[in-house]
């Protein structure tokens, strides 16, 4: 096994002490004043005409939302209608043919 010869964190041998300097003069430690709370209110405010807008575009999304599920559902009901339409047209053929 490898033993380092300088040791890599050497420990105090007796008692370490420190000497006090006078000097430079002791400042008692002082703690920061306090940061002003700030006043407990909204953090948005709204004005009246703000709130009109607000309800205004809110309306406009929920049309236009609702325009887009209704068309998509208009869209599978009218493909679902031609698609059985196409299958009875396509039913009376081959009914048609075999009995001839």
């Amino acid at each position: 096994m490898l033993r380092p010869k300088i040791p890599t964190n050497p420990l105090p041998t007796g008692i370490v002490t420190g000497t006090a300097r006078s000097d430079v003069p002791a400042v008692p430690h002082q703690t920061p004043a306090p940061a002003p709370m700030a006043p407990a209110r909204p953090t948005v405010q709204l004005t009246p005409g703000a709130v009109v807008a607000v309800i205004g575009g809110g309306t406009a999304v929920v049309l236009v939302v609702g325009a887009v599920l209704v068309s998509m559902l208009l869209a599978v009901a009218v493909t679902a209608a031609s698609l059985a339409i196409s299958a009875l047209v396509i039913r009376s053929l081959v009914a048609s043919q075999n009995h001839c």
